[in-house]
């Protein structure tokens, strides 16, 4: 099983950017999934959640700006970015959310938001 984030890249402040998640091998159709984010020195965190009834969860650092949706059909999952702020910049990944599992983590994505 493999997740494969996409979409990452160079970005102005202000901007918008759309990343997807791809799962091969396997199937995350039945598991609450999150976006993850993390920049150098410090820990991975959440910054958005969906659960199978689509009831979402956001960071408050992210609220209002990211939306997470999902598309079961395809096994993929989105993560919509506006506003983007420097801060923003880190590495994003997908997984599973208020789950004790988690697939294998993949490469994740890079976004760096340029000020």
């Amino acid at each position: 099983v493999q997740l494969q984030a996409s979409g990452g890249g160079l970005v102005q402040a202000g901007g918008s950017r759309r990343l997807a998640c791809e799962i091969s091998g396997g199937t995350f159709r039945t598991y609450n999934m999150g976006w993850y984010r993390q920049t150098p020195g410090k820990q991975r965190e959440l910054v958005a959640g969906m659960d199978d009834g689509d009831l979402t969860n956001y960071s408050d650092s992210v609220k209002g700006r990211f939306t997470i949706s999902r598309d079961n059909a395809k096994d993929t999952v989105y993560l919509q970015m506006n506003s983007l702020k420097p801060e923003d910049t880190a590495v994003y990944w997908c997984n599973t959310f208020l789950s004790a599992f988690r697939f294998p983590w993949g490469k994740g994505t890079l976004v760096t938001v340029s000020s």
